[in-house]
């Protein structure tokens, strides 16, 4: 069995000689080793980032074109109409007799004014 042992280590020392320019192989050695690490970026910034960016983008735009008259459901489920807007607030009618002051940022999408409730 100790036979055995002395053969592995063996095996291990006959590796191949160490190149001339040190063990990182130079320039080409440190760019293969970043390049796993470029890719998956790439691949998180189409897949992730950029899709994310886009979504935030059209909802800002879509709270920026927000106007009284308009039909909206907040981020709650809270189906209304704009009676006013201010810069970061809007004043939504859900029932006769009953308005409730909301943030900019919780209406999730402007319906059409052929949608019924």
């Amino acid at each position: 069995m100790l036979h055995l042992f002395n053969l592995v280590t063996d095996a291990y020392a006959m590796g191949p000689a160490p190149q001339a320019g040190g063990a990182g192989g130079g320039v080409t050695g440190m760019m293969t080793s970043l390049l796993p690490l470029v890719l998956i970026f790439v691949v998180f910034y189409f897949l992730l980032i950029r899709p994310q960016q886009k979504k935030a983008k059209d909802h800002q735009r879509m709270l920026d074109s927000v106007k009284k008259g308009d039909k909206v459901v907040t981020a709650g489920g809270i189906y209304g109409v704009v009676e006013s807007v201010g810069p970061n607030t809007l004043v939504l009618k859900i029932s006769e007799n009953v308005k409730v002051k909301f943030g900019k940022g919780y209406i999730a999408t402007v319906r059409s004014a052929s949608d019924e409730d």
